[in-house]
């Protein structure tokens, strides 16, 4: 017996499974780190400050593994203004943020890619592909701007839907700057004790979170739209192939 897509049970079954595995064990990482807290932001933060003049590179690279860790991107971003400031805080901050979407997509590439192929079945895959290569990199610009959802757990999905590394990147790096500037700027003005620094990191959350509402709302009906059309021009092209 073989399903419509040509796969057999016992091959879906084996990637049901180890999807099921991927998932669990985000969401127990995710717990673990973002809830309750098992990691330590503040004596990674004096870690790294005790490397001197390699600390922003340090601080660079952990906190792209932090990130992936789901270490929330607010606390690592405000730690990176509170110990090199707005400007060069910023750097670091952006720097990471590429790291933890470059490691998270690449994990999820390699843990879930062939199994989100299998299970959607080749033709619906490769329709995703087809929208992904038209619009993948401003997806992540898009989720990097909507409030409240996790940087690293999308970037896993991602990585599991195929979006290339270079997407994932350059889209990291632009949908990220409007934040990189508000949490570094707190932290920087938590070190500083400058509440005008405060207030410009406010006025700009506020601005990017109604911009990104938005925008996601856009993007949603947009791709749905695609989605839709890809569908149907799929189902046509099998009723033509039937007759």
């Amino acid at each position: 017996m073989v399903d419509n897509d040509g796969s057999p049970p016992t091959s879906r079954r084996r990637h049901i499974v180890r999807l099921a595995v991927f998932v669990a064990f985000l969401i127990g990482m995710f717990y673990l780190v973002a809830v309750r807290r098992v990691i330590d932001v503040e004596e990674v933060r004096r870690w790294v400050s005790a490397t001197g003049p390699a600390a922003p590179l340090t601080y660079v690279v952990v906190s792209a593994v932090l990130g992936a860790l789901f270490v929330p991107g607010p606390i690592l971003a405000a730690g990176s203004g509170f110990l090199f400031g707005p400007l060069l805080g910023i750097v670091v901050t952006l720097g990471a943020t590429v790291g933890s979407a470059v490691v998270a997509s690449l994990i999820g590439r390699r843990a879930g890619r062939d199994s989100v192929r299998v299970l959607l079945g080749t033709q619906r895959a490769d329709r995703i592909d087809a929208l992904i290569e038209r619009g993948g990199l401003w997806a992540v610009v898009g989720q990097r701007f909507v409030p409240g959802i996790s940087d690293a757990l999308a970037s896993y999905a991602f990585g599991a839907f195929g979006v290339p590394l270079w997407q994932m990147a350059v889209g990291a790096f632009i949908g990220s700057v409007p934040r990189a500037f508000v949490y570094t700027s707190l932290g920087a003005s938590i070190a500083d004790r400058s509440p005008a620094l405060a207030y410009a990191a406010i006025a700009v959350w506020c601005a990017t979170t109604i911009v990104g509402v938005f925008a996601a709302r856009r993007g949603y009906q947009k791709w749905r739209g695609q989605a839709s059309r890809a569908e149907e021009s799929g189902h046509t092209v099998d009723h033509h192939d039937r007759s």
